[in-house]
């Protein structure tokens, strides 16, 4: 084991996946990561932290665990089963039949026009009053004869 590891990781007989830290972490701030890793303490066994559920995908998430301390600037040993660095994970599981077609169809109609929108129109709507158009003709205009009226 490195001495200057901060974290250390492995298999336990009777806890399953454990995590331990050394003193070169305070043993509040490894167990605040520790915990949010999906660890818990240990009973009655200082500084070891075995995986909740570890039946649920135990291997792959004592795996992020390291890698994710890693990232964080920490010095973390693991056994070579579980050092993401060493170990070959799991492939992704394959999509269920069906599900690959299902998704390109729902991209395919993301990407595409929708038929409910009108397509924009190509030449300029037409104006709100039209204007009439110009006679043909002279307009006849009947002025009044004066002297019809009444005198003033």
């Amino acid at each position: 084991m490195d001495p200057a590891a901060h974290f250390v990781f492995g298999t336990h007989d009777e806890h399953g996946f454990v995590a331990s830290f050394t003193p070169s972490v305070t043993p509040h701030l490894a167990e605040w990561f520790l915990v949010r890793e999906q660890f818990e303490p240990v009973p009655h066994q200082p500084r070891l932290f075995r995986l909740s559920e570890p039946e649920r995908d135990g291997p792959r998430r004592t795996r992020q665990a390291v890698q994710d301390l890693r990232r964080l600037g920490y010095a973390v040993h693991a056994d070579l089963s579980l050092d993401p660095a060493t170990s070959v994970s799991s492939p992704r599981p394959a999509l269920p039949d069906g599900l690959l077609e299902r998704r390109s169809r729902l991209a395919q109609a993301a990407a595409s026009r929708s038929p409910q929108r009108s397509p924009a129109p190509t030449t300029a709507p037409p104006s709100a009053r039209p204007i009439p158009p110009k006679p043909t003709y002279a307009p006849t205009i009947h002025w009044a004869v004066p002297g019809t009226g009444r005198p003033r």
